[in-house]
């Protein structure tokens, strides 16, 4: 390893300032009438984050899980959590910034909302929800080819314009 690989290295720096609950929602829209229903839950789990710049190296990651659970046609209850974090993080190249904050970040979320998640639903008086683990990696490298794949449409797109 090269002299100036090796102080890139020593510089780059990750620091969990905070983690806290930005914003909850929990409804149930067909009680008390839900609660005879036969439970044959059809959860449906929709994940989001985003990244605010805070300023001097450090960043708000806020992900977004919104769970809604319906029994037929049915919505027995709906929550959404929006569990963030402050990071410090510096001395990393943009592609590598891009996988910090749209993978790693979440993926240290992910828990506590999940945990606040299976609270709200039990406190409603229904079965514990167990929310599996998500591959963040997997979600971001995805998200990533879908944007490489519509700046090529576009690109496409302008290219066929300019011919006509």
């Amino acid at each position: 390893m090269s002299e100036e690989n090796q102080t890139q290295e020593n510089q780059r720096q990750f620091a969990l300032q905070r983690i806290y609950i930005k914003d909850i929602s929990y409804e149930t829209p067909s009680s008390p009438a839900i609660f005879t229903e036969e439970w044959k839950p059809e959860p449906n789990l929709n994940l989001n984050s985003n990244v605010s710049n805070l300023g001097n190296n450090t960043f708000e990651v806020v992900l977004t899980v919104t769970v809604t659970t319906k029994v037929g046609d049915k919505t027995a209850y709906l929550v959404e959590v929006k569990q963030a974090g402050i990071f410090s993080v510096s001395g990393f190249s943009d592609n590598e910034m891009g996988h910090m904050m749209g993978s790693y970040c979440p993926s240290i979320l992910f828990p506590y909302a999940r945990e606040v998640v299976s609270d709200l639903v039990s406190k409603g008086s229904f079965p514990q929800l167990l929310l599996t683990p998500v591959n963040f990696d997997a979600l971001y490298a995805q998200h990533v080819q879908q944007v490489k794949s519509q700046a090529e449409q576009q690109a496409e797109q302008a290219e066929g314009e300019k011919k006509h």
